[in-house]
């Protein structure tokens, strides 16, 4: 009797256990093969046309302090509007500095929004973290220096008690994301090329394996998940490298909860449209996903100038300059 219960749970066991073990060699097989490609990923210098603008008078210089002491410089815009209808923070791309701001703010400050564009650590003329090399992946120090610029606007004698808007581009975009996601301050989010490390490094890993693998059936039975984890375990490995942590883009937009326009180039080659719809998908209503024809990472607004800046202007007008409804705030 004995005998035959061991057994019978020796054949109820088998299959799972088989499995488990295929999916270890699974996993041992992928990190040996592309574990380089994901570190490689995250550590190379992208080849972005980063602009840069042209210091102005009109702006107020602002100095603000770091959470870890650096001081971080910024520009505050003050519309000339008879009322101001809401402020904006202003998150930029990776590489940029304040004063590129202005091209996508311009409108907005017609329209009668304050901006404050700001740089992080080691970008324009903010001081340098000798222990830290940004690159264009979030990481906290990304998102720490965001809050800082945040709290100032919070701290302004003539701060809109409502709340701010936020806007970014590209990481800037990204960044927004997680401070907005925890703070009810920001009311709305707009962003024009963000994008996130999961939805981004699984579809290049899928990839990989379409071309230096030859193993077709692999290649079908491979989980979505399985790949993350893969990625996932690249990420944490450079995380450690380089002494910082990479927080999660997409979990933070499923926490968002806030209305968000999401803008994205057609013809974008590092982050394709699939993977920033990837991303869009995550978040919850109201949101709106608007995909510029021909246009290529962050120039949508050279494509489509006259109506990336009147959309632009809409979304924060829908949004920000109504009273703050007090369940999205507690969000």
């Amino acid at each position: 009797m004995v005998f035959w219960l061991w057994v019978g749970l020796g054949v109820l066991l088998l299959p799972p256990v088989a499995i488990g073990l295929f999916l270890a060699a699974l996993y041992l097989l992928l990190r040996w093969r592309y574990l380089e490609f994901v570190t490689r990923i995250f550590q190379e210098k992208p080849l972005f046309i980063v602009p840069r603008g042209a210091p102005t008078d009109d702006a107020e210089p602002v100095t603000i302090t770091a959470a870890d002491g650096l001081a971080l410089r910024g520009s505050y815009y003050k519309t000339n509007a008879p009322a101001r209808k809401g402020v904006i923070l202003f998150g930029l791309e990776y590489g940029s500095d304040r004063w590129a701001a202005r091209q996508y703010t311009e409108k907005l400050v017609a329209a009668g929004f304050d901006i404050f564009a700001f740089e992080p650590r080691n970008m324009g003329e903010s001081d340098k973290d000798p222990a830290y090399e940004p690159l264009q992946w979030v990481t906290d120090k990304d998102v720490s220096d965001m809050k800082s610029a945040l709290q100032y606007l919070k701290n302004r004698p003539d701060a809109d008690e409502r709340g701010v808007g936020l806007f970014g581009i590209s990481k800037g975009g990204s960044a927004g994301y997680v401070v907005a996601s925890t703070d009810p301050t920001v009311r709305c989010v707009a962003t024009d090329g963000a994008y996130a490390t999961y939805t981004t490094v699984v579809p290049y890993m899928q990839r990989w394996v379409k071309i230096y693998s030859d193993r077709k059936l692999l290649q079908r039975i491979v989980p979505t998940w399985f790949y993350g984890l893969v990625g996932i375990t690249g990420l944490n490995r450079v995380a450690r490298e380089r002494g910082v942590n990479y927080p999660s883009v997409e979990k933070a937009i499923a926490r968002l909860k806030r209305p968000l326009l999401m803008i994205h180039g057609e013809g974008d080659v590092y982050i394709k449209p699939e993977m920033a719809k990837a991303l869009f998908d995550r978040a919850a209503e109201p949101k709106e996903f608007w995909l510029v024809p021909k246009a290529k990472h962050n120039q949508a607004i050279a494509v489509a100038e006259a109506e990336y800046h009147a959309r632009v202007v809409a979304f924060f007008e829908k949004h920000l300059t109504v009273p703050a409804n007090p369940q999205t705030a507690s969000t």
